[in-house]
């Protein structure tokens, strides 16, 4: 018959527990899923009980109750969670410098397994207190959510947090209303109230995008008779700001003061390459000569330039494109094989060194006067200078000529390259031709250029009618 044992108080001890000379009770037990002997500490026996209940529930229910799991920081699950990762370096290491820099030292020691959706909530309220975009949040969450799902399918937590603080927007608001009593006003009033809280277009675009799906499934199911967010969108949340290209006359004025500068003059073929190509920054300042050939006149785009710590020092890095689209063979207009052609006489009158090379590419286009590439960032201070340049000199001469200064906006690389998508798409060019010349991935993306230039023009003839009219009259 088995001796019964019993601690100081007299109450008798299950197997496993123990009450040691320190005062304290352990209880020992086998993890079944990893066949370790593990040992938990209380300081009293109700206590003891209480952490034995949870281990016997966590092993009813496959979670791992190993010590060095519990003590496992959201931290540490991010780093186990990116060595599983096959990524691209410079991603690598824009997902690493987002986490240091927003999540390392908010809530990333909190232990996995006491990680709650209110810590959560109350990160991401912190984070849009601080005036940060919905997609910094959302950039996050892409980080955050598969790292705890992760954690999920390893059985170290039962569900993830994330998932209920990421839903509640929806969940908590119009969530609890019956299906079938669900009103166009209902989901009205909530795209209203988020529009009034200062939500942007695209975030209710995205629950919108979630719950007609799910509605229109419920009229397929009979549910319901048809479905309650049918309707318009557009008229709630912030709009976002549109990026818009230069005017045909602002872009001559540009292009002029540059030529007619003896200043800037130098940087004339890079812009006119800009114009007539639609090149991505990176694309532009990472062409080496072998990449253009004049004499067919094309432009090979298989790779960008970029300015990154990719764990040894900020430095140039070659980078390969994203996506296929974005490898391509560009023809070259006779302005734009003209261009490069000056290019290459100015590089030969400065005297610039060619040797410089950058993870075994050499002999770069576009260069600084020590040959080293241009810096991305570089590209927009000269076009912000010459911008500053042209309205100092534009608010002067005004003033002499008694009129208004017609100014040029701040723009960006960006801006050029939209401006390029702009004239070619106002030349009528085929949406296909565009959308490959572009490296656009997604043709809805040059659409959206067509689709802007056709509202114009028609604007633009309604008003010439109207004034046809008013001449007739």
């Amino acid at each position: 018959m088995a001796i019964s044992r019993k601690d100081p108080k007299g109450r008798k001890l299950r197997e496993g527990e123990n009450w040691r000379n320190d005062g304290r009770y352990s209880y020992r037990y086998t993890d079944v899923r990893t066949g370790k002997r593990l040992t938990v500490y209380a300081q009293d026996l109700p206590e003891l009980r209480e952490k034995e209940k949870q281990i016997a529930k966590d092993m009813e229910d496959n979670i791992l109750t190993d010590g060095a799991i519990k003590k496992m920081t959201l931290n540490t699950l991010f780093e186990r969670y990116m060595a599983t990762r096959e990524l691209a370096d410079t991603t690598r290491v824009s997902y690493v410098r987002a986490w240091e820099n927003r999540v390392k030292d908010e809530i990333g020691n909190i232990k996995v397994v006491q990680l709650l959706p209110s810590h959560i909530k109350a990160y991401y309220a912190k984070l849009s207190k601080a005036g940060y975009a919905y997609s910094t949040i959302k950039y996050i969450h892409n980080l955050l959510y598969p790292a705890l799902e992760m954690a999920v399918d390893d059985d170290i937590i039962r569900k993830n947090p994330y998932v209920r603080a990421w839903e509640n927007r929806v969940k908590d608001e119009i969530g609890n209303i019956k299906v079938v009593q669900l009103l166009p006003s209902h989901i009205k009033a909530y795209y209203a109230k988020l529009s009034k809280a200062g939500y942007a277009y695209s975030t209710i675009k995205y629950i919108h995008n979630l719950l007609y799906p799910a509605l229109e499934m419920a009229v397929d199911d009979d549910i319901i008779r048809k479905n309650p967010a049918k309707s318009s969108i557009s008229d709630y949340g912030k709009p976002a700001e549109e990026k818009e290209a230069l005017t045909v006359s602002q872009q001559e004025k540009f292009m002029e003061f540059v030529k007619q500068s003896n200043v800037y003059n130098t940087y004339y073929p890079m812009f006119t390459i800009m114009i007539g190509t639609g090149l991505r920054c990176g694309e532009l300042i990472g062409l080496t000569w072998k990449d253009i050939n004049i004499k067919a006149k094309t432009v090979n785009v298989d790779h960008q330039l970029i300015y990154k710590n990719l764990g040894d020092g900020c430095k140039f890095h070659i980078s390969t494109p994203k996506t296929e689209s974005g490898i391509r063979i560009i023809p070259m207009t006779q302005e734009v094989a003209k261009a490069f052609e000056e290019q290459r006489k100015i590089n030969f009158m400065l005297a610039k060194d060619k040797s410089i090379e950058v993870d075994g590419y050499s002999g770069f286009v576009f260069t600084a006067k020590s040959g080293r590439p241009l810096m991305p960032n570089g590209v927009n201070s000269v076009l912000y200078n010459i911008v500053d340049a042209y309205n100092k000199t534009e608010v002067e001469r005004a003033k002499k000529e008694h009129r208004k200064a017609e100014l040029l906006p701040k723009f960006s690389a960006h801006v050029m390259r939209h401006t390029a998508c702009t004239r070619m798409a106002e030349c009528r060019m085929d949406v296909k031709v565009l959308q490959y010349i572009m490296g656009h991935a997604h043709i809805d993306v040059t659409m959206e250029v067509y689709n802007h230039i056709g509202e114009l023009t028609r604007i633009e003839n309604e008003i010439a009618r109207l004034d046809s009219m008013v001449l007739n009259a």
